[in-house]
């Protein structure tokens, strides 16, 4: 067959689709919004094999208008251009609905030209992208369109797409099947969320299955073998994703460089690239912090280079990033800090800005004290005199303490002495510290 398996079963109704239920459930947005026969501009976001293509194909039915599809990568102006010669044709009567895969890729000239036909209802557009569209797609689109979030597929929802897509095969060519137990669900839970994926992988199983006596036997040895490559990603509730997650973060913290590799390597095979990147990133903040304030822009860096060389380079500096996280020098006192800062604004816990620090340079008649008295600490020794920065509520309130690693013992060496040499002084600037 020229179609793959996923084109050639691919749902013609929303209740055929296999997850995204909180966009398609009945009563959420986007149900209603298709339901209701209005099709305004829309934006999928979300991975591939998640159904956008599919929800797309369904609104274009729905809304008796005439679908066409281009990709990004591969896609011109002129091929939009051609598109829209298509209206009020025979080819496209009731107007057009233009499904555009991977928006990210056209250049911010072939999204103004796009944006030309959106504007004059030629065309009603929906677009998909694999990245986070208010990075990639022209603003001007996105304040013309909404945006919906597709998720990756639960890989117990994605059991009743990979049954339905070996029925389909025995139908098609003729073939009783001989399943064994356990062939559906290794293949759904091995295609990390992506249907189209784990339809892929039973039509693969399928013709490489032996044929016996006019009987397809499905092995699970087989079935195994096509699904294994994202196995480490999902299990039954999803559970399994976000263990690997914790359990890097946590060897990172734990400053175990093989035990932290290892994860990586599960989520990296996995293919879950921004995950990894996201809490290294997290991790060299929150759990080497003071200790090692130079390693920020070291692991920002070698995230930087890994989504810009993509997989599978990209394990190169992730990898030297990693064992650095883990075999740095370790503090959460920054974390601690606004943590405990967080928690008392967010109880209310604060008063008002001291006068001195306050953006205005009058006072009331009813002020007890005229003038703004700010202290200038640079016209001081060590460039610091004493003065109360927090509300007179919490002046006592101290958020922040030393770590006992190297710098931050510097840090405080450092302020001890500057602070009881001129704590009791008003002395202009002398020899500093």
């Amino acid at each position: 067959m020229d179609k793959p398996l996923a084109d050639r079963i691919r749902p013609t109704s929303l209740d055929d689709v296999v997850g995204q239920k909180h966009l398609l459930l009945p009563g959420k947005a986007l149900r209603s919004l298709i339901e209701s026969g209005e099709t305004p501009n829309l934006i999928f976001y979300g991975p591939s094999g998640v159904g956008k293509t599919t929800v797309a194909s369904i609104i274009a039915n729905s809304a008796d208008k005439s679908l066409r599809r281009l990709n990004g990568t591969t896609a011109s102006t002129q091929d939009i251009k051609n598109i829209v010669a298509q209206i009020g044709t025979f080819a496209a009567p009731n107007g057009i609905l233009l499904y555009l895969d991977e928006i990210q890729y056209f250049n911010k000239r072939q999204q103004q030209t796009l944006l030309e036909y959106i504007e004059n209802g030629k065309i009603t557009l929906i677009a998909s992208t694999t990245e986070n569209p208010y990075f990639y797609i022209y603003p001007a689109i996105l304040s013309r369109s909404t945006v919906f979030e597709f998720k990756s597929v639960e890989s117990e929802d994605i059991i009743p797409a990979v049954k339905r897509g070996f029925d389909f095969l025995s139908k098609e060519y003729n073939l009783e099947l001989d399943v064994e137990d356990g062939v559906y669900k290794s293949i759904s839970f091995g295609c990390g969320g992506d249907v189209r994926k784990a339809l892929n992988a039973a039509e693969n199983c399928f013709f490489a299955s032996k044929t016996i006596d006019g009987k397809k036997i499905i092995s699970l040895d087989t079935a195994s073998e096509f699904s294994q490559k994202s196995s480490v990603r999902y299990d039954k509730d999803g559970d399994e994703h976000y263990d690997i997650i914790s359990a890097f973060q946590k060897s990172m913290r734990g400053s175990d460089p093989d035990a932290a590799v290892h994860y990586l390597a599960r989520l990296l095979e996995a293919g879950d690239l921004p995950s990894a990147c996201r809490r290294l990133m997290v991790c060299a903040c929150e759990d080497v912090g003071l200790a090692y304030p130079q390693i920020i822009p070291i692991v920002k860096s070698a995230v930087d280079a890994a989504m810009m060389v993509g997989l599978p380079e990209a394990r190169i500096p992730l990898a030297d990033a990693v064992i650095i996280v883990a075999t740095a020098p370790k503090s959460n006192s920054a974390y601690n800090a606004i943590n405990e800062a967080m928690s008392d604004v967010q109880k209310g816990n604060y008063g008002p800005i001291p006068r001195q620090f306050q953006n205005k340079h009058y006072d009331g008649e009813d002020a007890q004290v005229k003038g703004q008295n700010y202290i200038y600490p640079h016209s001081y020794k060590n460039h610091w005199t004493n003065q109360q920065y927090l509300p007179d509520v919490i002046k006592d309130k101290k958020y922040y303490q030393f770590g006992e690693n190297k710098n931050e013992q510097a840090y405080k060496a450092y302020w001890d002495r500057v602070k009881n040499k001129t704590e009791n002084s008003n002395d202009k600037k002398g020899k500093d510290a």
